[in-house]
């Protein structure tokens, strides 16, 4: 393997990035759940409002992974922190050091932005990648679980009378 780059995604990186979101939810079996398209991509971390950042990592100019991330706030802290969404390698090109410096660039880009904390979620069949995390010094978070609402559910909330 030779030079690995990793940069900040472009606006002219929404469909390498699509093309990434893809093999991720085929490598974790959820390719029937991605809605997402180059529209909705762009105009949710290129428009006016940036909701999410993404860096992508090439080998030789080819996109081989990405890690897509936004601000959190801790509320104990009093100091925003750094959520990674989603890191991705491609199978071909795992065990060369890629996710460490898709990780290294993602700690030092929180350090830089003053961020407190480092968190991200993985799933718990996940055993490479919670295997990596280890060594990386992560801590599992064990007495939390994620909680979500979508679609109906999130619409009925929205639309309660206290």
């Amino acid at each position: 393997m030779t030079t690995v780059v990793v940069r900040s995604a472009a606006v002219g990186d929404v469909p390498v990035l699509l093309a990434l979101i893809r093999a991720l939810a085929e490598f974790e079996k959820l390719s029937h759940q991605v809605v997402a398209t180059e529209a909705t991509l762009k105009a949710s971390m290129f428009g006016s409002r940036q909701y999410a950042e993404a860096l992508i990592a090439e080998v030789d100019g080819a996109p081989v992974g990405f890690a897509l991330f936004f601000h959190s706030f801790s509320t104990f802290l009093g100091e925003p922190g750094l959520y990674l969404e989603d890191l991705f390698v491609r199978p071909e090109a795992r065990s060369h050091g890629i996710g460490l410096q898709l990780m290294s660039e993602l700690a030092r880009v929180a350090l830089g932005r003053g961020c407190r904390r480092f968190e991200w979620s993985v799933l718990d069949w996940n055993e490479r990648a919670l295997s990596f995390y280890r060594r990386l010094g992560a801590e599992p978070m064990a007495e939390w679980t994620v909680q979500r609402l979508t679609g109906a559910a999130l619409e009925r909330l929205a639309s309660a009378n206290g």
